[in-house]
């Protein structure tokens, strides 16, 4: 469970971590351009130890192709993959008891039982991932995308950029927000998850172990890029809707 600092952080930790929360969509598509308006507020005094409360909900939705946010100094760029783009772990049998795409295009993903090599996976609800806070063993994925002709999608039917702040894990809802500690260096970082894994591989049982798989672009940030495996801790950033 998570606990809350018996006293206020400091006046320069408030600042550090502030909140700038905004989105702006806009088409990539060559055959015309929209824009969908922000409906993010930033929200002053909402700082609570490591925590990031806004108010807003993020969604993407028929038509959009692609939504930018920030939180604190972390730009998210989230974008919809085309259905016909192979998933980045394409071990995934079945999600929601319906093929992986098929899922993917109903939008029965974010909290739904899924089934991996035969075993069955059973994600929190959201409510339960509120309060979710681990420390195990980080790894990170994705190398293949970055010598690869063609994109990839994660679980959740986005774009994979091994560039960008996102991971995969097994059990939180798609998507999530999470700030990821390095316990052997101090460094952290904010990332989104929208994917799923890390799961056991035939060559390694143990990967499976492993409690979130991060992209490139947050290994590199948190130090154990060159290592490949980290020590971490992870802890649900709370969004909460505008009433």
């Amino acid at each position: 469970m998570r606990t809350m600092p018996d006293s206020p952080p400091d006046i320069s930790l408030k600042l550090r971590l502030t909140l700038a929360f905004f989105a702006a969509a806009a088409c990539l598509y060559m055959a015309g351009c929209s824009v969908i308006k922000a409906p993010y507020k930033v929200i002053s005094g909402t700082v609570k130890g490591s925590y990031y409360i806004v108010r807003g909900a993020y969604e993407l939705t028929a038509g959009t192709t692609k939504v930018v946010y920030k939180i604190g100094t972390y730009t998210f760029k989230i974008t919809k993959a085309p259905l016909d783009w192979a998933f980045v772990k394409d071990d995934i049998d079945s999600i929601d008891g319906l093929p992986p795409k098929e899922a993917v295009r109903k939008g029965r993903v974010k909290t739904a039982p899924y089934t991996v090599k035969g075993k069955r996976y059973y994600p929190m609800s959201v409510e339960e991932a509120k309060s979710y806070d681990e420390t195990g063993l980080a790894s990170w994925y994705g190398y293949e995308t970055l010598r690869a002709n063609k994109g990839a999608m994660t679980a959740n039917g986005e774009v994979f950029d091994p560039k960008q702040m996102t991971a995969a894990h097994k059990y939180l809802p798609l998507p999530t927000h999470v700030e990821v500690t390095n316990l052997e260096n101090g460094r952290s970082v904010i990332v989104r998850v929208n994917d799923r894994g890390p799961f056991p591989s035939d060559k390694n049982p143990a990967s499976g172990e492993r409690i979130i798989d991060l992209s490139a672009g947050a290994a590199k940030k948190l130090g154990f890029y060159t290592r490949g495996l980290a020590r971490v801790r992870v802890r649900t950033i709370e969004l909460v809707k505008e009433s």
